[in-house]
C-alpha cells in the first residue's frame, strides 16, 4: 500500500557552530543503517511544531541543544526512504539550529557518530545534492553559480543567517 503524502513528511535540522576563526561549522551524523552522513531529521510530531520536531530531532540523534533560527525553513530536499518492506520518497523541511552545548548522553548515543565539519566539508559529504545547495545558502548567500540554484533560491526566499546569529 502506497504511503500518503503527509507520511512522507520530514522534519530536519541543519545543526551549526561559528568556529574560533570565524567560518560556521556542520554537525553532521551517521545514519543508522547505512552510515551515511545526514543531518538529523524524522518524522511530525504530535503537539510539536515543525521547527520544534526538527530540534527534537536533533536532540534525540545527537544531543545537540540549542536554538532554531527563524521560524520557517530554509530550504526542501528530497531522497529515498529504504525500509526493510519498502521505499519511497520523502519531502525534508530543513531549519538552521545554533548549537549551544552536546549533551554526552543522548538517546541515539552508540547507534550515530557525530563530527563537526567545515562547510564545504559537510557539502560534499551529504549524498543529497539539494541538501549541500541548502547548506551552502544558508551562509553564502550570494547565489552566481546557476540559474536553477537562483530560481530555487528565491522561491525559498534565500538569506544570511551569519548577519543575525552573532546576537
Amino acid at each position: 500500500m502506497p504511503r500518503r503524502t503527509r507520511d512522507r513528511l520530514q522534519f530536519a535540522a541543519l545543526p551549526f557552530r561559528i568556529g574560533a576563526d570565524g567560518k560556521p561549522q556542520v554537525m553532521l551524523i551517521t545514519s543508522r543503517e547505512t552510515r551515511r552522513w545526514v543531518i538529523p531529521k524524522g518524522w511530525p510530531m504530535r503537539g510539536k511544531r515543525p521547527r520544534q520536531a526538527a530540534a527534537q530531532e536533533a536532540y534525540e540523534e545527537a544531543g545537540l541543544i540549542g536554538r532554531i533560527v527563524g521560524k520557517r525553513s530554509i530550504g526542501v530536499y528530497h531522497y529515498e526512504k529504504r525500509l526493510p518492506t519498502e521505499q519511497f520518497l520523502c519531502e525534508v523541511h530543513v531549519f538552521l539550529l545554533r548549537v549551544k552545548q552536546q549533551l554526552e548522553e543522548f538517546p541515539e548515543k552508540g547507534q550515530r557518530e557525530t563530527e563537526w565539519f567545515d562547510l564545504n566539508t559537510a557539502a560534499n559529504l551529504v549524498d543529497e545534492g539539494w541538501l549541500a545547495e541548502i547548506m551552502r545558502d544558508a551562509f553564502e548567500p550570494t547565489l552566481t553559480r546557476n540559474p536553477i540554484r537562483k530560481a530555487h533560491s528565491r522561491k525559498l526566499g534565500s538569506r544570511s543567517v551569519l548577519a543575525g546569529v552573532n546576537s
